[in-house]
């Protein structure tokens, strides 16, 4: 196999691994929640913690990939990460739960700048379609973890190997990732060279992603609790509704690789947000209805799917992207990830179900107003 492309690999499969583990949080939520004796809002700090260390290891990391080489660090990552899975479903105290999930967060962010970074710098100028990829792993992940915690979870009673397969996928990761040469930074133009970012826009692009994780985290955390509560469905139709939410959002990112080759990524991001706004508007306006929530669930996920990596893309036309810029728009990702989803269990709790679905049409519609303003600002360096 090329070299290139067997790299690629490697970064595909650990994104459908983080895909994987974040969707089973989502997924176990309910059984974290008895193994630790915590009530609903208090289980949520998971997807605090989880976030606050994804902030943390996005951050650290970016610069890091940019001062070394980005494989011997990722190997780190890994010996990290599975020992790390391996104690989520075995813990039985809410304060340990939350300490191993915020060095998961940190290791998670990790790999994410890594492979979205360093995928840019294999494929360069022609990455656009291997990113639509990339992220359609995530989903590919995303989307058999529902299933398989329904098929551990009838088979043994627990959650344990639900966990336990996540470590075993990251062994012989680490080592592929270890074994590989690690990409090569591009090395910007001689006019573009010490120029500090271009704050406005950069921050603008990091409100983006804050935006668009809060709404993808919130919703797929939460929509197979929503389904238990509103008494639309069983524990086990919340698995397969959690499962074909993603199922859909991968399909959309596999319908993406083809739509970044036709489309500019701008005209693709205002297409999608639209389309998620509308498939939002469908589960709330109508929170009785079992086949209007699953019409609605599955075209968010389908819309939803390509915005990450076209957002990614779209930076990239307009400002150098490097490592620590990449690190920066996951950064904003985790905070909304970390934001998001802890206020729609403090909001259900308190509310009701149906504000899981409002706090998503806000994000969405922020996400949009923030990519206009985007649009509209000049990529300029500024002094931060």
């Amino acid at each position: 196999m090329n070299q290139k492309y067997s790299i690629t690999a490697a970064y595909y499969i650990t994104f459908i691994l983080l895909g994987f583990t974040i969707a089973a949080e989502g997924a176990t939520l309910l059984q974290l929640a008895e193994n630790t004796l915590s009530t609903l809002d208090q289980i949520s700090l998971i997807f605090f913690f989880g976030s606050l260390g994804y902030l943390f290891g996005s951050y650290a990391s970016g610069k890091i990939y940019d001062r070394i080489p980005g494989h011997k660090y990722m190997t780190m990552v890994f010996a990290v990460l599975a020992p790390a899975i391996v104690l989520v479903p075995v813990v039985t105290e809410l304060w340990a739960l939350l300490l191993i999930v915020l060095i998961l967060g940190v290791v998670k962010g990790a790999l994410d700048v890594g492979c979205n970074t360093l995928l840019l710098w294999v494929h360069r100028e022609k990455a656009g379609p291997f990113i639509n990829g990339l992220h359609a792993s995530f989903g590919l992940g995303a989307f058999i973890a529902p299933l398989i915690v329904e098929v551990i979870v009838k088979t043994t009673g627990d959650i344990h190997w639900v966990y336990w397969c996540g470590a075993l996928m990251a062994v012989p990761l680490g080592i592929w990732v270890f074994l590989s040469p690690s990409p090569t930074a591009r090395i910007a133009p001689e006019n573009q060279k010490d120029i500090p970012f271009p704050v406005a826009p950069l921050a603008l692009m990091v409100l983006c992603f804050a935006f668009y994780v809060g709404a993808e985290a919130g919703y797929g955390n939460f929509i197979k609790t929503y389904m238990l509560i509103v008494n639309l469905g069983t524990e086990s139709q919340g698995n397969f509704l959690n499962s074909a939410f993603w199922g859909f959002f991968t399909l959309g990112r596999l319908f993406g690789i083809w739509e970044s080759t036709r489309l500019r990524a701008l005209t693709l991001l205002y297409i999608h947000l639209a389309g998620c706004l509308a498939s939002a508007l469908i589960v709330f306006l109508f929170p009785g209805s079992s086949t209007l929530l699953w019409t609605g669930t599955i075209l968010l996920g389908i819309f939803l799917a390509p915005i990450f990596p076209a957002m990614l893309a779209l930076s990239d036309e307009r400002m150098h992207v490097t490592g620590s810029m990449a690190g920066w728009f996951l950064v904003g990702g985790s905070v909304g990830g970390m934001i998001i989803p802890w206020g729609i269990g403090q909001a259900v709790v308190r509310f009701g179900a149906g504000a899981m679905t409002g706090i998503i049409l806000a994000c969405l519609l922020a996400n949009l107003i923030s990519l206009v303003i985007f649009t509209r600002t000049p990529v300029r360096s500024t002094t931060a």
